[in-house]
Parts: structure tokens; C-alpha cells; sequence
């Protein structure tokens, strides 16, 4: 991070939100298990993205405040692991080169199971990894774009082979920077002595962060553009445009933003605005009212 003057490290009274982490089961739809959360911890409760109900793995559900903040953790990428199943016994090398063809940009319409509107649209495979073939089942690793639908990748891979394939098991094993390592299963959390103290924090969402100054944190929090006068400190590589987290020099969330400068020009610029408030959660009037 590049601090451009020092600040007086303020801590203000938390807010009430944050991320937990679930090992979702196969049987309950996404929306089920965050009504689940919800009657638990008494809070509005959302997630991040969906899982069909026979899928397994990282389901994020922000609690509270960190509600706000879920538009950002929606498109982060996501890795899944799966089992393909074909119609025959599929050739290794066939399914290797299918794999290959599907990595990168591709295009997709959503099966019509989803929600959404069914057009075709882009998506970006980062990576597609076969891992193992026994019999008419392949066992497989996709680390892809948000909104990718794994179900529809095995169904389009199969037609390029000229053999017909389904998806028979899922699991996402990380939602953008959260792993299964630290996902917790739902008796875990039912059984927790201290339910707020197995969420993650709201600062945890893995964002690039610009470190507001003291005395221009309240006139965010009423929605002001932070003006360069404002920064106090800023990640390397923020781009203009790009979603960032914006912080107190104590280190707690204000919200989100977007970056108006890239890092370079935001440093070197003697008057401007470097970001633009999109979702606030910290309360008003915590910090010096600006004059």
C-alpha cells in the first residue's frame, strides 16, 4: 500500500455484519440455506451466488450490513470441481483437447433451470483441468467467471465431442478469496458458542483498498466523492473504474467505491476526485462532521 501521509489511527464501535462461510450440503437450495441463516442469526441475510441444490461447497452468506456489499463478492470468480458423466466410455485425449477448446472466452446461454433471462452471453474460462477418467465418468477442476454455469459447460463440451454429457455432482471450492479449508458446515454453526465471532469481517472481501483520511470519512459516509485532499493511502495497480473497498486509518470498512484515477495519477494529482462512493455501511457521524 502507498501511504501518502500519515493518519491517526481511529477505531469506531463495530457495525453488526459479516461473512460466513458454509460448507453448503447437497439437498437445500441456496435460498433455503440463507433463510436458515437468517432465523438463526435474526439479521438480513443474502448470497453471493448460487448453488443448485445437489452442488456442494463455499456458499458465502454476508449477514447484517455486509448485505451491501455482496453486488461485489457476486463477481468474483469462482472454482468448482465436478464429474461429468457420457453416454460411452469418452477417449482421454478427446476430452482433453474439448477441455482446451473451452478455455478462455466462451459463449453460453443458461440452462433452463436458471433464473435468469436465457440469452447467450460471454463468459471467461480461466482454467479447465481433467483430473481423471474411470469408465463413462470424468472427474474435472474449472476455475471460471462469475455467472459461468458449469452444468451448461459440460453439456456444450459433450456435443463438441459428439457424445452426450450431464453434470452428475458439483462442487465449488472457492468463492473468490474464500477457500473450503475455512468453510464451517451448518451444525457447526448452530452449535458455535459465539455465532458473530465465526462470521468473517466485512473487510475481508478481497478488494483492492484506498485509506480515507480522518476528517473526509463522515462527508463519504453522506455520499461525497472522496477529493485527493481526503487520501491518505491506496493499493498499487487501482484502476480507474474498478470496484474498491474504501477504509478508516484504523482499518474498518466505510463501503464501497469506484475508483475515479488509477493509482499513478491519484499520487501524483494535487486536486481531483479519486473515488466515488457506491455502497456505504458505516454509520453517519462517527467520525468529525467536514466544514
Amino acid at each position: 500500500m502507498i501511504v501518502l501521509r500519515k493518519e491517526k489511527a481511529v477505531k469506531v464501535a463495530g457495525e453488526n455484519g459479516g461473512f460466513l462461510i458454509l460448507d453448503k450440503p447437497s439437498g437445500p437450495s441456496s435460498h433455503e440455506v440463507t433463510a436458515w441463516v437468517k432465523k438463526l442469526y435474526g439479521e438480513k441475510c443474502g448470497h453471493s451466488g448460487t448453488l443448485d441444490p445437489f452442488a456442494t461447497g463455499v456458499l458465502v452468506v454476508a449477514v447484517g450490513k455486509a448485505v451491501k456489499l455482496l453486488q461485489a463478492l457476486a463477481k468474483s470468480d469462482k472454482e468448482y470441481v465436478g464429474v461429468a458423466e457420457f453416454s460411452e466410455k469418452p477417449d482421454e485425449k478427446r476430452i482433453s483437447w474439448a477441455f482446451a477448446e473451452f478455455t478462455g472466452e466462451i459463449y453460453q446461454t443458461p440452462p433452463k433451470e436458471s433464473a435468469v433471462k436465457k440469452v447467450l452471453r460471454k463468459r471467461v474460462i480461466h482454467s479447465l483441468e481433467l483430473l481423471e477418467v474411470q469408465g463413462r465418468y470424468a472427474l474435472f477442476r474449472v476455475a471460471c467467471q462469475h455467472g459461468t454455469y458449469v452444468r451448461t459447460l459440460v453439456k456444450d463440451i459433450g456435443e463438441v465431442i459428439g457424445d452426450k454429457a450431464r453434470l452428475v455432482e458439483l462442487r465449488r471450492t472457492r468463492a473468490g478469496s474464500f477457500i473450503e479449508e475455512n468453510a464451517l458446515f451448518l451444525q457447526d454453526v448452530a452449535d458455535a458458542s459465539n455465532r458473530l465471532g465465526v462470521l468473517q469481517p466485512m473487510e475481508a472481501l478481497p478488494l483492492k483498498k484506498i485509506v480515507v483520511g480522518n476528517k473526509a470519512v463522515n462527508a463519504v459516509c453522506y455520499g461525497a466523492r472522496l477529493a485527493r485532499a481526503g487520501l491518505a493511502a491506496l493499493d498499487e495497480g487501482v484502476e480507474e473504474g474498478e470496484a474498491v473497498m474504501l477504509l478508516t486509518s484504523g482499518g474498518q470498512i466505510i463501503g464501497l467505491a469506484e475508483a475515479l484515477m488509477p493509482t499513478g495519477e491519484a499520487v501524483a494529482a494535487k486536486k481531483g476526485f479519486v473515488a466515488k462512493p457506491v455502497r456505504i455501511v458505516m454509520g453517519r457521524d462517527l467520525f468529525p462532521k467536514w466544514k
